[in-house]
């Protein structure tokens, strides 16, 4: 009994650093993505409404604007990719 309660402690400590290593990777993956918004927000408060509104030339360009609210997940992204 003694062996098994070693062994699942063990096993635990693994799995508790393990945690605690995607935890503060998470984190940094998140910092990252927090940047990378206030980056772009800043990028389109630049062009100002005249530029995104002069894009409707008709000239076979993406004139889809972003949702800047929507939250920061990949399946988000990925999901609205497929609708398209």
């Amino acid at each position: 009994m003694e062996r098994i309660n070693s062994k699942l402690y063990l096993q635990n400590c693994y799995i508790m650093a393990e945690n605690e290593r995607l935890r503060k990777k998470a984190e940094l993956l998140n910092q990252e993505n927090q940047q990378l918004l206030s980056e772009l927000k800043h990028r389109l408060s630049q062009a100002g409404p005249s530029n995104i509104n002069n894009n409707n030339n008709g000239g076979g360009k993406n004139n889809t604007i972003l949702d800047l609210n929507l939250s920061n997940t990949s399946k988000n992204v990925s999901s609205k990719s497929k609708k398209k």
